[in-house]
């Protein structure tokens, strides 16, 4: 049997510090501005692409995807930087390689000059760094919370990517929408220069790489990760699409969004700080069944905006509880004096997942079609279910006065 990652203690400073307030606000911050650009496009980037010469599915699923590449292969060596060298420099050398990224986006409509974009804003890859940084600076029995905090921001700032990426197209174009993601990045330099606490020296132990990359509890949390990222990026090649092809204009995909993700919201609310956020195996695993029933329904309505619109409403609930789970989740089960490689790793491997189901996504829509892309993305949530069944059971320790 798998070990489950050590319970957090229940009764020990039950309250965050003013500071440690401060510092999981200002960081969940951090991902807001970075993270709102690299979804915004997601609505409306594939209907930008088909409209202009020398684009064709393939080449969005790869400008999409290029992102998650250099992602994917820079957060392991920020990340390991950053436990040596300190957090701050690495984050804001990420964010202004992101924002240079961002604004050759913005003046360029090849495909080619987009993708080269794209691989500039992943080379400020400092997710893994920011999320050591969270954990620098809580204590273990805090930690949860901030997690959660920067999860739950991830999670409403896709919800409003998505609701805004369609109106912000109209007014600004996907070149404006480019600028404005290069704008956010310089406007989260200031927030880690003027907001963000400066963590306490640490001794540094060496932790064998080797021990971070077998860790079983990470294993099933980075391969979750993968596939969560793969799977969105593929589907979002398709469904902007095949609601156009299903009857919905252009003009009216941001209702759909709209009304779908508010009621995703709602129903995961329940899961996360409800009376379930708890109970984190079942919550879990019942997130990805959710996700993987979404696809199905996907799968089987595609030709329908009735059957695409409540596939939305349920992607959206089970997406939105991962995203909130998985960084606490990742934070508790690093060994603490590798926290940064342990998240540098968890952020890789997002990232590849992004890049895959970018790729591969529109490599599959263009080939074969969009009804065998969301079925391989269905197999995917299936494989990731089986992998995380024997996870550890996440649950708090039982106070001294419930023992008693």
């Amino acid at each position: 049997m798998p070990r489950s990652i050590p319970p957090e203690p229940v009764n020990t400073a039950a309250r965050m510090s003013p500071i440690e307030l401060r510092a999981s606000v200002s960081l969940a911050s951090i991902f807001a501005l970075r993270l709102f650009g690299m979804f915004i496009i997601l609505p409306v980037f594939t209907l930008w692409a088909q409209d202009r010469p020398g684009w064709s599915l393939t080449l969005a699923g790869v400008a999409l995807g290029a992102y998650g590449l250099t992602q994917g292969l820079l957060q392991l060596p920020f990340g390991w930087l950053s436990d040596r060298r300190g957090r701050k420099p690495i984050v804001y050398a990420g964010l202004v390689v992101l924002a240079i990224g961002s604004f050759v986006c913005a003046i360029g409509e090849s495909p080619w000059v987009v993708i080269l974009g794209r691989i500039l804003q992943g080379a400020g890859a400092i997710s893994g760094t920011v999320l050591a940084m969270a954990a620098d600076l809580t204590r273990e029995s805090q930690r949860t919370k901030t997690m959660a905090i920067i999860g739950s921001t991830i999670g409403v700032v896709f919800a409003l990517a998505f609701v805004l990426g369609p109106w912000l197209q109209k007014l600004v174009g996907v070149p404006g929408i480019f600028a404005i993601t290069g704008v956010l990045a310089l406007a989260a330099i200031a927030v880690v220069r003027f907001l963000v606490p400066d963590a306490p020296p640490k001794p540094m132990a060496p932790v064998s790489l080797v021990r971070v990359l077998r860790e079983p509890e990470l294993l099933r949390l980075n391969f979750g990760i993968f596939a969560l990222h793969a799977v969105l990026m593929a589907t979002f090649v398709a469904i902007p699409v095949a609601l156009e092809q299903a009857g919905l204009t252009r003009d009216h995909h941001a209702y759909l969004y709209l009304g779908a993700v508010a009621a995703g919201f709602v129903l995961m609310l329940p899961a996360v700080v409800g009376p379930w956020s708890h109970r984190d195996r079942p919550v879990f695993l019942v997130a990805v069944a959710v996700v993987a029933v979404s696809l199905a329904v996907f799968t089987a309505r595609l030709d329908s905006v009735t059957g695409i619109a409540i596939g939305l409403v349920i992607f959206f609930t089970g997406f939105n509880v991962l995203e909130a789970k998985l960084p606490a989740l990742v934070s508790r089960a690093a060994p603490r004096e590798a926290t940064g490689s342990a998240t540098g790793l968890y952020s890789s491997v997002q990232f590849l997942g992004t890049f895959a189901g970018g790729a591969a996504g529109g490599a599959i829509a263009q080939h074969a079609g969009f009804v065998p892309l969301l079925a391989c993305c269905l197999v995917l949530m299936a494989a990731w279910l089986a992998v995380a069944w024997n996870m550890g059971e996440f649950v708090p320790a039982a106070s001294p006065a419930s023992r008693s």
